[in-house]
C-alpha cells in the first residue's frame, strides 16, 4: 500500500477514489485474517463513508489531510455503534459515541475499516490473545507482532492500511513497531486524549499512531493531538507541525543511559546496530555521550504502580470471578496484591525519576536506547534468547519502554537498516512536549538511510 501522505493528497485532487482504496485494504484485510488474526472486526460502513468523501470532493470540498485514507484501530478505543471488546472473553460494550481520537480521524478524512487484536486488556507484551487467538506476524507468522497493539503493527506491516492507531502504557505502541519492523510514536502523556479509551493504567496511558514512514506517522499524529476537557489527563499545550527536519544534525546532544543499556538483556543483532547507528548519527553532526545516572535503570517500581492502577479498574470483575485468560489473570493476581504503601512509594520513586529525566535534558536534547532488546519471539515459547541467556520475553521486550511511560516523556521507535527480519529498533526519546522534534529528527534520519522505511 502506498503511503497515506500520497493518497490523500491522489485523494484530493481527484486522481485517487477513497472508494477504490478502501475496498482495497479491506479485501486485503479480509484475505490475511485467516493466516495473521489481525483484526476482531472490519467496519461495513466504511465504504459508505469512502463514497462520501469521494462526493465533498466532487463537489470541491476538502476532507482533510487523511482524505480517504484507511485506518485501523486497536479494539480498546471507542468507535461509535461498534463493540469494544478489548480482546476479553466477557466485555462487550457498544459505544454510543466515538473516541475523541477517531472523531478527530474522521474529521480528518480518515475512512476507520477495523478494529485490531491486542493482548487481553492491553496487559502484556505478546498479543496472543486467549479468546480470539495470537495476532500473527506479518513478517514471519511464527513469530509474534509484540503487543499490547500487535494488531496494530501488523495491519500496517501487512499493508492493510497504512497508518494504524494504538495504545502505549508501557511500550505498547513502540515494542510491536520495532517488533513488525515499522515506526511508532509514543507521545507526552496528555498529548492525545484518552476520551474514550479504556484504561490499563491512566496515569501511564497513551494514544499514539503506527506507520511505515515518518511523514505518515507525524500527519497522524497532528490530527489527533491537542487539549480535549472531557479527558481529565488531557493538557492544553499547542501542538506544533513536525516540519521537514534540519539537513544534518549539527549540535545535537544524545545521550546513552548507562547502566540501562549496558546491563539489558539484548542480543548481538540489536547491540551491533545500535552501535552502528549512533555512529551514523555522529556523522551526521550530532555528539553522543554517556548518562551515567543510576536511576535510569528498570525495573525500578514499574510494577507497583502500573499493577496498582489496573487493579482499580478490574477489581469489580474480579471479585465477581469474571473469566480472564491465563496470563493475565496471573497478572492481576499479583495486582491485587499490591498496597496502599506500595504504591505511595511507587509514587515517590516516579517523581525522583522525572526529576532526574528533567535533569539529564539539560544536559541532552534527547536520549537513546535500542527500542528492545530482542525482535524475535516465537509465539508459544515464553522466553527469547540474549547475550545474557534465556530471559523471559517481557525481560527482553519491554527493558527500554516502560521506564519512559513513567517518564512521561516522547519516544520513537525507528526500524534500523538490516538483513534481519524483524529488524532492530531505535529508540529516540525527547524532552516532554517535543514531539514535533523528535519528528523533525526522524526525518533527517530517513533521509540519511540511517533508519528504514522498508517493511520485510
Amino acid at each position: 500500500m502506498i503511503s497515506a501522505t500520497s493518497i490523500a493528497s491522489e485523494v484530493r485532487r481527484g486522481t485517487r477514489t477513497a472508494r477504490d482504496t478502501v475496498a482495497g485494504a479491506i479485501t486485503l484485510t479480509r484475505a490475511q485474517q485467516d493466516r495473521l488474526n489481525v483484526v476482531t472486526h472490519i467496519d461495513e460502513t466504511a465504504l459508505s463513508r469512502a463514497e462520501q468523501i469521494d462526493a465533498d470532493v466532487a463537489r470541491g470540498r476538502d476532507p482533510g489531510p487523511l482524505a480517504g485514507v484507511p485506518i485501523a484501530v486497536k479494539d480498546i478505543i471507542d468507535q461509535s455503534g461498534v463493540a469494544t471488546t478489548c480482546g476479553s472473553s466477557f466485555f462487550r460494550q457498544v459505544a454510543a459515541t466515538s473516541a475523541t481520537v477517531i472523531e478527530r480521524l474522521e474529521q480528518a478524512g480518515a475512512v476507520i475499516i477495523s478494529r485490531t487484536g491486542l493482548h487481553e486488556f492491553a496487559y502484556g507484551f505478546n498479543s496472543e490473545n486467549h479468546w480470539f487467538g495470537p495476532v500473527r506476524n506479518p513478517l514471519d507468522p511464527e513469530l509474534s507482532p509484540g503487543g499490547s497493539s500487535g494488531g496494530s503493527a501488523a495491519a500496517v506491516a501487512g499493508g492493510q492500511v497504512p497508518i494504524a492507531i494504538g495504545t502505549d502504557t508501557g511500550g505498547s505502541v513502540r515494542v510491536p513497531a520495532a517488533l513488525c519492523g515499522i515506526f511508532g510514536l509514543k507521545v507526552t502523556h496528555g498529548r492525545i486524549p484518552l476520551t474514550g479509551v479504556f484504561p490499563l493504567a491512566a496515569s501511564l496511558d497513551t494514544v499514539g499512531p503506527l506507520a511505515t514512514n515518518v511523514a505518515d506517522l507525524a500527519v497522524a499524529y497532528e490530527v489527533m493531538a491537542g487539549y480535549d476537557p472531557g479527558d481529565p489527563w488531557s493538557v492544553d499545550r499547542p501542538v506544533v507541525a513536525a516540519g521537514t527536519g534540519p539537513p544534518d544534525l549539527n549540535g545535537l546532544r544524545i545521550g546513552i543511559p548507562v547502566p540501562w543499556v549496558d546491563d539489558a538483556p539484548i542480543t548481538d543483532g540489536v547491540a551491533a546496530a545500535f552501535a552502528d547507528a549512533m555512529a551514523r548519527i555522529q556523522g551526521l553532526g550530532a555528539s553522543v555521550e554517556q548518562v551515567e545516572d543510576p536511576e535510569f535503570a528498570p525495573p525500578g517500581m514499574i510494577q507497583e504502580l502500573s499493577a496498582a492502577e489496573a487493579a482499580t479498574v478490574h477489581r469489580e470483575w474480579w471479585n465477581e470471578d469474571r473469566e480472564y485468560g491465563p496470563e493475565v489473570k496471573a497478572r492481576l493476581a499479583a495486582a491485587m496484591e499490591v498496597t496502599l504503601d506500595q504504591y505511595v512509594a511507587a509514587q515517590r520513586w516516579r517523581s525522583r525519576l522525572k526529576q532526574r529525566t528533567a535533569e539529564a535534558f539539560k544536559r541532552f536534547d534527547l536520549i537513546a536506547t535500542p527500542t528492545v532488546g530482542a525482535t524475535r519471539k516465537v509465539i508459544g515459547v515464553d522466553t527469547v534468547a540474549t547475550l545474557r541467556g534465556e530471559v523471559s520475553h517481557r525481560a527482553a521486550i519491554a527493558v527500554f519502554t516502560a521506564l519512559v511511560n513513567h517518564m512521561g516523556c516522547p519516544a520513537l521507535a525507528l526500524p534500523l537498516p538490516s538483513e534481519d527480519s524483524p529488524p532492530p529498533s531505535l529508540q529516540v526519546i525527547g524532552p516532554w512536549w517535543s514531539e514535533h522534534r523528535l519528528l523533525g529528527m526522524a526525518m533527517t534520519l530517513e533521509r540519511h538511510g540511517v533508519v528504514s522505511t522498508t517493511v520485510g
